[in-house]
Formats: C-alpha cells, structure tokens, sequence
C-alpha cells in the first residue's frame, strides 16, 4: 500500500504577544476518506495501543499502514471539496500538515474551516481563555467555554465535527524565540500566523522565512468594517494596514526581509482607536506577561470571521495546488487603463505597422489587471514602494510576434523591457530565460480559457 503522511496544520495565534496551549489535532477519519475515496490504504490503526504516545506538548502521533476503512458518512461529508479540487489536489489537503498559532477571531474561524475542507491535522496553539467579550468573533466558543482555554475549546468542537479524531493535552507556554524548535516541529507545510502582537509575530514570521516554512500573516481586524477591503498581498505592499506595517518594518530592520511573506489584511482605514478602561491605573498592572498588551481594539464580530475564512481559504488552495490571486492592493484608475491602451496602438502603428488592435479599452483592463495585477511582468514587489502604483514607464506589447494583438497575446512589461522583448523571438525567450517564460504562458493560458479561446495556439 501507499504510505500517507498525516496532513499537520499549525495555526499560530497568540493574542498580544504570547504563544502557548499547543494543541495537536490528528483527524482520524479523515485518512480513512483518503483512504476510500482517494485510493490511499495508510490508515491509522484502531488500536490505540500501537500508536506512539503523544508528547508532552500535544503533538499527535503518526500513522501507520493498515487495512481499507470505509466510511460513507465522511465520503459524503467531503463530496463538495473533492469536486472541488478534484481528488489528486484534495488528497495532497489531506497528506499535510498544518499549525495555526492563535484561537481568537480570526484563528478560530481559520482552523475550523480547515478541519471542516479535510485538513487531517492541526496543530493550534495559543495561551488564552475564552471570555464572554470574545464571544462576539469566536467561530465556535459559547458560554459554557468562558474561562477554559481557548485551545482546548476548540478541541472539544473540533472534536465535535469530526467524530473519532484524537486530540492531544495542552501546555501554556510563553512564545520566545527559544520555543521555536517546540512549536514548529515536525516540518509544517504551513503555518498561519494570526497574532496580534509586533514583537510575536515578528519572531514567528522570521522563524518561518529562516526554515523556509510556507507562512500567512494576518493583519489587523480590528476598527474594520468593510469586508470587501480585505486582500491578500505582498509584506512590502503591508503599508495599508498599521499591524502589517510595524512588523514589515522590525522585519527588515532586524532580520533583513524586506518581502516574500502574503500578508492577509484590510485596506480600510482603522475606524476605531485603542481603548482603555483601567481609570487612570498603571497600565504595567493589569499585563498577564511582560510585554503583552492591556488596551483593545473595538472589533465588530464578522470582520475576523472574513479574515479566518479567507486565511483558509488560502491555505487550501496553495496545498492543493490551486492558488487564488487577489486583486491589485490598490487598483488603477481608468485614465490610466485608457493611456495603456493609447501606447499599445501607438506601439502598434511604430512597431509592428499595423493600424489597429484586436483588443479595446475594457480589456487592457482585463489584461492588466487580471493578468499581471497592475505592474510588469517581470517584476516582484519592491520595498519600499508599498501601495504606490505607477503606470508612466508600462507598455503592452506582443508575446509571439507571428500572432496579432489579442486579449490572450499581450505581456505587460516596462518600456525598455518591451523593446528587448520585441527584439527575441520565443524560442530564445524559452531557452534563456524558462521560469519567466513559464509564467507568462500561464497567465495567456488563463486568458485563452476565460475569454474561450479554442485549445493553445502554440501548440
């Protein structure tokens, strides 16, 4: 039989600054779905006795090979996503393993949904208890969970929704850069990081970048209201959101990363300010540890739901293999749409002597907003730039020069770039320079297959 790795999840979410309450989540039955559905035959055994003892910090045990389980319960419970993703890209959902480090609004929500799509294995972590204010943004605590940890209180639901998982004890523990070894172990294939600390995330995130563990970062849902602001972009382009802002700055003071890390966040303006209600005490007072933070933010409930959701939304694509891209942080105008469209003619008539293109202005908008987000192709976020986005030094120009100006045949790219492209014929392209050749033809075809072009015209 074909041996399975349990899927790991770590969810990393220390509220204000401290990690803890590590929770290993194996999900059972969702190996056997693997197993049934997908055509796996690595199972964990029923016998308990023969699995390893978990550790001292939750962390579940392996599996082991065993006989074909059939469930037709979780066969149909996970139809949707393997339709989905189909079943090659949910097996590999399944085969991973996940840590999502702090259970608060936007940890909680991120977790549940991963286990609910067939994560097999989650890791969560965070140092906290349920209070009846945290009620109001929790995916899944009620009052009854008020003053149990937050760890353990998703276990018990989690548990809850998928009947037969093993769930390891936790321990509260102080995130510090000597816990790294303990709380990422085992060779995530990603972790979210969902604190809302600076300094906390600050030495998850480098720790990730170090180990070259896939890691999301969550800005701030706080003072938000306005869900359709939320975005996935690049750490340099984090200026929009003050908590991604401070950390992308001690990120590229202390540890030199200045990009490479997708940073969740809102673009809306923070609408509420800290608050404090301590009457004129000292604050240093009521601090549980040394450093963590004693003002809130108000946050109104829906908005860390939309960031949880969306954080495992991403997650699941990029295991499966199937990755979303979200729009430009901050979108073109049309004025801007409308003088790349005038270049490209213009290009057309100097360049090629042709007086027309079979494109018009509603799609360069397409092409440089769907396949390119708004910048040349052969380009990576530059620090420094953050939100600013500038058109004056872009052009469109022909990928195959034997072909016309179409929706599915243009690249996006500087000026100067666009003469050397024009220069080069395919054949040399593909030879010299492969991965960028390889992303170009991934955003044609994407463009071929949305607009309804019959097959590739290449090949």
């Amino acid at each position: 039989s074909i041996a399975m790795r349990t899927a790991s999840v770590v969810i990393a979410f220390a509220a204000g600054g401290v990690l803890g309450a590590t929770l290993a989540f194996r999900v059972r039955d969702i190996t056997r779905l693997c197993a049934k559905v997908i055509g796996y035959r690595s199972v964990v055994t029923q016998n308990d006795s023969s699995q390893a003892p978990e550790d001292s910090r939750g962390i579940a045990t392996t599996v082991t090979d065993g006989p074909l389980l059939d469930d037709e319960i979780l066969e149909e419970q996970f139809t949707r996503n393997i339709q989905f993703f189909g079943r090659e890209a949910q097996s590999k959902i399944m085969g991973s393993f996940v840590v999502v480090i702090g259970l608060g609004g936007v940890g909680s929500h991120a977790a549940n949904f991963l286990l609910r799509s067939g994560v097999g294995k989650l890791r969560i972590v965070d140092f906290d208890q349920v209070t009846l204010s945290s009620l109001n943004r929790h995916a899944v605590a009620v009052r009854a969970d008020v003053g149990i940890s937050k760890a353990l209180c998703m276990k018990q639901h989690l548990a809850a929704r998928l009947p037969g998982g093993d769930g390891g004890g936790g321990v509260n523990a102080l995130y510090e850069a000597e816990r790294e070894e303990e709380l990422l172990a085992g060779q995530p294939d990603f972790v979210i990081d969902a604190i809302d600390n600076i300094d906390t995330k600050v030495h998850l995130l480098a720790a990730c970048h170090r180990r070259n563990i896939p890691v999301l970062c969550s800005g701030g849902a706080g003072g938000k209201a306005d869900p359709s602001k939320v975005r996935v972009g690049d750490l340099a382009e984090s200026v929009a959101d003050p908590l991604c802002r401070a950390v992308r700055t001690q990120l590229r003071k202390n540890h030199n990363i200045t990009r490479g890390i997708p940073v969740l966040m809102s673009t809306e303006k923070q609408r509420c300010d800290l608050v404090w209600s301590g009457d004129g005490d000292d604050m240093s007072n009521y601090q549980v540890v040394p450093n963590f933070r004693v003002r809130t933010i108000p946050v109104l409930g829906p908005i860390p739901a939309v960031f949880g959701m969306a954080c495992a939304a991403y997650v699941l694509t990029q295991l499966a293999e199937q990755p979303f891209h979200s729009d430009p942080i901050i979108p073109l105008k049309m004025d801007q749409y409308e003088t790349l469209y005038h270049r490209l003619v213009s290009r057309a008539e100097d360049k090629w002597g042709v007086s027309q293109v079979h494109v018009d202005q509603e799609d360069v908008v397409y092409i440089v907003k769907e396949l390119y987000g708004g910048r040349s192709a052969r380009s990576e976020p530059r620090p420094g730039k953050g939100l600013h986005r500038t058109t004056h030094d872009l052009e469109l120009t022909l990928w195959d020069a034997s072909r016309p100006a179409e929706v599915d045949n243009l690249v996006l790219l500087t000026r100067d770039e666009a003469d050397i492209h024009d220069a080069m014929s395919l054949a040399e392209l593909e030879t010299s320079e492969p991965v960028f050749f390889a992303h170009v033809e991934r955003a044609l075809r994407k463009s071929r297959r949305e607009n309804g072009f019959p097959g590739d015209h290449r090949w």
